[in-house]
């Protein structure tokens, strides 16, 4: 059977998988291009993304909109998503029983698009993608800005890992390492094709 991102949005929409079910307004599944080479994944939905079912719509995403033009892109060109589709209450970190109850979506999601680039926002989805990777995780610090080669679900990929764009929003210093992370994008010679 061909999946196609509709169904797998209508799934998540209609979860009850984990108990974050309970509290949301509204699932996030995603959304952008469909064909998109370049995909972001970020850790789980706050309280406007909640609110309009929408990822990265607060003052994080305004930042990221931001970063996105910074490599030449806009949000109309890539997909985003989070590795966790509800809120979590209060933003507290997902739990990992959430993280393996709603990351097969995910997982679906990326074989679908079958992107060449992924962005991983912050130390959840990162340690996410890098276990698929078969890759060991330490800290996001540690490498972050870095254009890693791997192969996750039969794709091969290029993996960029920075922060979480909420993470400038706490600590103004952070800002500095996300524009540099997002200026090598339009500089990394296997994304010139298509910047």
């Amino acid at each position: 059977m061909i999946e196609d991102l509709d169904s797998i949005a209508e799934e998540i929409r209609n979860c009850k998988k984990c108990p974050l079910h309970k509290n949301r307004k509204n699932a996030v599944p995603g959304e952008g291009d469909k064909r998109a080479e370049i995909m972001l994944i970020g850790e789980a939905p706050g309280r406007n993304e909640d609110e309009q079912g929408r990822p990265f719509v607060g003052a994080a995403g305004a930042f990221l909109n931001e970063l996105l033009s910074t490599a030449g892109l806009s949000r109309e060109k890539v997909f985003i998503t989070n590795v966790v589709k509800c809120r979590p209450p209060g933003n507290r970190d997902p739990t990992q029983e959430e993280i393996d109850s709603c990351s097969p979506y995910l997982n679906r999601q990326i074989v679908v698009i079958r992107p060449k680039t992924i962005i991983t926002l912050g130390r959840h989805s990162t340690s996410y993608i890098f276990r698929l990777a078969g890759r060991e995780f330490r800290s996001i610090m540690a490498v972050r800005g870095e254009f890693i080669r791997a192969n996750i679900l039969g794709l091969d990929v290029c993996i960029m890992p920075t922060l979480h764009p909420a993470a400038s929003l706490y600590n103004p210093a952070m800002r500095k390492f996300l524009i540099e992370d997002f200026s090598k994008l339009k500089r990394e010679e296997g994304l010139a094709g298509f910047l």
